[in-house]
C-alpha cells in the first residue's frame, strides 16, 4: 500500500519544482514509511511513498517500462497480477521485477485506457506516458483507494491519493495556487451524509475521481470529464436456489480470500465478532496451513462490547489472537482525525477503526476485513425497514399516501426517549415520499427540516436550492438504467454502493488504517463477486426480518449460530453519555463558540437549542452535535493553517484563520 501524488503541465512543459513536489510527497508519509521516490521531467512530475508488501527487493516506485517513456506510481494491489504476466509476455513485452505495478505499466501499452477492465484489485493509479503525451488517472470499481485532483487556473494539474498532498502545493512566481474556497454544496451534503459524496470535495476546486472511474488528459488538449470503466448490474435473474447458491459463494469468497492472502510480510485479519468479518477469518483458516493472526478491540462497558463472539470464531479455528481493551471515553482522537481525513467526515466509528489498525499493526502489515458486506448482501437494518416502509407505499395511492402521512410526520413527536416501537416519526416521514427520496430521508444524518434550521440564510442562498438528495437522485436515475429492474432492495444497495460505501466506510478505513501504515483488503468487495451477488435474487439476501439470508446460509457449517444469527451491533461509540458528561463542555465550546459563529453559515440560535435540549436529556442530538464538533475541527486543524482566506462560495468571502483563537 502506498501513497501517490503528482503535478502534469497540461498546457506546455514548464519545469516542476522538486521542493514542491516533495513537500506534496511527504505530507504522505504514513501511507508509505518504507521508501520515499520522485520522477520529474519537463512538465510532470511523480511522487511516491512506499510500503512494501510484494516485491519488496525490486518493486521501487515510480517504475517505468523498457525504455522508461511510460512511468507509473501506484497505491493498492492488483490480484490477478501473476494470471496477466504470461499474456503479456506474450505479445513481446519484458519483466524485470515480479511487482504487480509493472503488469499495469505493460497492461496499458498493450491495451491503452481498456487496461483497467483487465484488472482485479483496489487500486488508484497515475500513468505518465511520454510519446502519447497523456497522463491517465484511474481507480478501483469499488472505490477502495482514494484519489483526489485538481486543475488548477493556470492549467497544472495535482493529483494525491489523500487531499493533503494537494494543499501542500504552492505555485511558482506567478502561478495560480489551488483555490481554498469551500464548496456550498459539500457542506449541505457533509451536514445531510456525515460525509461529503464523490466526485465533491470540501474544497471547490479539488475533487475526488469517482469508483470505477477513470480521467485521461493529453496535453494541450481540454481536459474531460472522467469516464466510468465499470458499473454494477442488478440483473436479480440468477436460476440458482438458495442450497446452489450457499454452494457457490463458499467457492466464491474462499477464491476471493486466497487471493487476497499474497504476501511476502506478516498478514492477518480484523475479527469483530460480526458475520462478514467471522467468514472472512473462517475461510482464511480453511485456507492456511498455519494459525491465522486475528485481532480484536473490546470495550469497557458491555454495551458495546463485541469480543466474546469474536473469541467463539477465535476458538473454533484456533487464531492466534489478539485483543486489547479500549475505553469507552476514548474520545482524544477527534483533532487527529479532523487532521486524518483532510475534510470534515463524522462518522464516530472512525474511532474503534483507528484503534483497532493500531493494534493490528503492532502483529502484521496486512489485515484482510469484512468491509462490503452489508451493502451487498443486505445485511442493514434499515434495509429491511425500508422495504416495510415500501410496501405500504405501494399499497396506498399517493393522492392519500402523502397527505396523511405528511400530516402525521410533522405532528408526530420526536420520541427518543421511547421504546422503538413508538418512535414512528421517521416513518410517517419516510411514507409520505418516495422510494429515493425516503431512503435518502431514513440515512441522513441530519434531515432536511433540520438543515434549514441549521443553516443561515447566507448560506442558503450560496447553495441556491441544491439539496443532497440530488445526489441519490443521479445514482438512482443510472440504476434505472442499468437494471430497468422495479426492485425496492436493489435500488437502496445500488445507492449505498456509490455513496455510503465509497464515501464513508472505504473512507474510514483508507485513512484509519494507512495511519498506522497498515494495508487493508477486503475480499468482498472483489467485483466479480459483488456482480455475482448483484445477480442473485434479492429473496436471497432478505428475507422476512433476516438480513445477509444466503451469506448466513452459506456459513452455517463453518461459523457458530449465536455469531450468526445474533442481533447486529456495529462499531458503536457512546455519543450521548459523552456530550453529557465528559465533552459536555467542550461540545458546548465547539458548537457555540466563536469559529462556527465566525462563518455565518449556521444559525446561533438552533446551534443552542441542540446543545440545550441534548444536555438536558430531552432530546438525542449526538449525532448531529458530533456532525458539528468534527467540521469545527476541520475548521481548525485543516482550514485554519493555510494561508489564504478560507470562503464559502463565490458571494461571501469569511477569514476563518486569522482572527478566531
Amino acid at each position: 500500500m502506498c501513497g501517490i501524488t503528482g503535478i502534469f503541465d497540461t498546457r506546455a512543459e514548464r519545469a516542476v519544482s522538486h521542493p514542491v513536489l516533495h513537500r506534496m510527497n511527504e505530507t504522505q508519509h504514513h501511507r508509505g514509511p518504507d521508501e520515499g521516490s520522485l520522477h520529474l521531467e519537463p512538465g510532470i512530475g511523480l511522487g511516491h511513498r512506499r510500503l512494501s508488501i510484494i516485491d519488496l527487493a525490486t518493486g521501487q516506485q515510480p517504475l517505468f517500462n523498457e525504455d522508461g517513456s511510460v512511468a507509473i506510481v501506484f497505491n493498492g494491489e492488483i490480484y490477478n497480477f501473476q494470471e496477466l504476466v504470461p499474456e503479456l509476455q506474450a505479445l513481446g513485452h519484458v519483466f524485470r521485477t515480479h511487482s504487480d505495478t509493472e503488469v499495469i505499466v505493460h497492461a496499458w501499452e498493450a491495451w491503452g485506457e481498456e487496461c483497467v477492465q483487465r484488472l482485479r484489485g483496489m487500486f488508484a493509479f497515475a500513468i505518465w506516458d511520454r510519446h502519447r503525451q497523456t497522463l491517465f488517472l484511474a481507480r478501483d470499481r469499488l472505490g477502495v483507494k482514494p484519489l483526489h485532483w485538481a486543475l488548477l487556473d493556470d492549467g497544472w494539474l495535482l493529483f494525491g491519493s489523500e487531499l493533503k498532498s494537494l494543499l501542500a502545493y504552492t505555485p511558482g512566481n506567478g502561478g495560480a495556487p489551488l483555490r481554498r474556497d469551500i464548496d456550498p454544496l459539500a457542506v449541505e451534503e457533509y451536514f445531510a451524509l456525515g460525509y461529503v459524496a464523490e466526485p465533491r470535495s470540501i474544497f471547490r476546486q479539488a475533487r475526488k475521481l469517482e469508483p470505477g472511474h477513470c480521467l485521461a488528459i493529453r496535453r494541450g488538449q481540454p481536459t474531460p470529464e472522467p469516464q466510468p470503466y465499470w458499473d454494477v448490474r442488478f440483473t436479480l435473474g440468477s436460476p440458482l436456489g438458495a442450497d446452489e447458491a450457499c454452494e457457490e459463494l463458499r467457492a466464491r469468497l474462499a477464491e476471493s480470500v486466497r487471493l487476497r492472502m499474497i504476501a511476502e510480510v506478516p498478514l492477518g485479519a480484523f475479527l469483530s465478532g460480526g458475520v462478514d468479518s467471522s467468514a472472512v477469518v473462517a475461510t482464511m483458516a480453511g485456507l492456511s496451513s498455519q494459525p491465522v493472526h486475528t485481532c480484536s478491540i473490546a470495550f469497557d462497558d458491555p454495551a458495546y462490547n463485541e469480543s466474546a463472539f469474536a473469541q467463539l470464531v477465535a476458538d473454533r479455528y484456533r487464531t492466534d489472537h489478539f485483543v486489547e481493551t479500549v475505553r469507552t471515553d476514548d474520545f482524544d482522537l477527534v483533532d487527529t482525525l479532523a487532521r486524518l481525513y483532510d475534510e470534515p467526515y463524522a462518522d464516530s466509528s472512525a474511532i474503534p477503526t483507528y484503534r483497532v489498525s493500531e493494534l493490528a499493526r503492532k502483529r502484521v502489515t496486512v489485515a484482510l476485513s469484512g468491509d462490503g458486506g452489508d451493502e451487498s448482501f443486505g445485511g442493514y437494518r434499515r434495509y429491511r425497514l425500508h422495504l416495510m416502509e415500501e410496501r405500504m407505499r405501494r399499497a396506498l395511492p399517493a393522492g392519500l399516501r402523502q397527505p396523511l402521512f405528511g400530516l402525521l410526520g410533522r405532528v408526530y413527536p420526536k420520541a427518543d426517549w421511547a421504546p422503538r416501537v413508538l418512535r414512528a416519526k421517521t416513518t410517517f416521514e419516510g411514507m409520505a415520499r418516495g422510494s429515493v427520496q425516503a431512503y435518502f430521508h431514513s440515512v441522513s444524518i441530519m434531515r432536511a427540516p433540520m438543515r434549514a434550521q441549521l443553516f443561515s440564510e447566507a448560506l442558503k442562498r450560496e447553495l441556491g436550492g441544491y439539496d443532497a438528495q440530488q445526489v441519490f437522485d443521479r445514482h438512482a436515475a443510472r440504476f434505472e438504467a442499468l437494471s430497468g429492474r422495479d426492485d425496492p432492495l436493489a435500488l437502496i444497495q445500488y445507492l449505498d454502493l456509490k455513496t455510503y460505501l465509497a464515501g464513508d466506510i472505504n473512507t474510514k478505513v483508507d485513512r484509519a488504517s494507512m495511519a498506522h501504515s497498515l494495508e487493508v483488503r477486503e475480499p468482498l468487495m472483489d467485483h466479480p463477486l459483488v456482480e455475482w451477488l448483484a445477480a442473485l435474487p434479492s429473496n436471497l439476501k432478505v428475507r422476512g426480518q433476516e438480513g445477509k439470508f444466503v451469506l448466513k446460509r452459506a456459513m452455517e457449517p463453518l461459523l457458530p449460530h449465536e455469531v450468526l444469527y445474533r442481533p447486529k451491533m456495529g462499531f458503536a461509540v457512546p455519543l450521548a453519555r459523552w456530550f453529557r458528561g465528559p465533552l459536555k463542555q467542550r461540545v458546548r465550546d465547539a458548537v457555540l463558540g466563536p469559529r462556527l459563529e465566525s462563518t455565518g453559515w449556521f444559525n446561533r440560535r438552533y446551534l443552542q437549542h441542540l446543545v440545550d435540549a441534548h444536555q438536558n436529556g430531552s432530546r438525542d442530538y449526538s449525532a448531529p452535535l458530533w456532525t458539528l464538533l468534527m467540521f469545527e475541527a476541520f475548521l481548525r486543524n485543516v482550514a485554519a493553517p493555510m494561508a489564504a482566506p478560507v470562503s464559502v462560495g463565490s458571494g461571501s468571502s469569511f477569514r476563518i484563520a486569522e482572527h478566531v483563537t
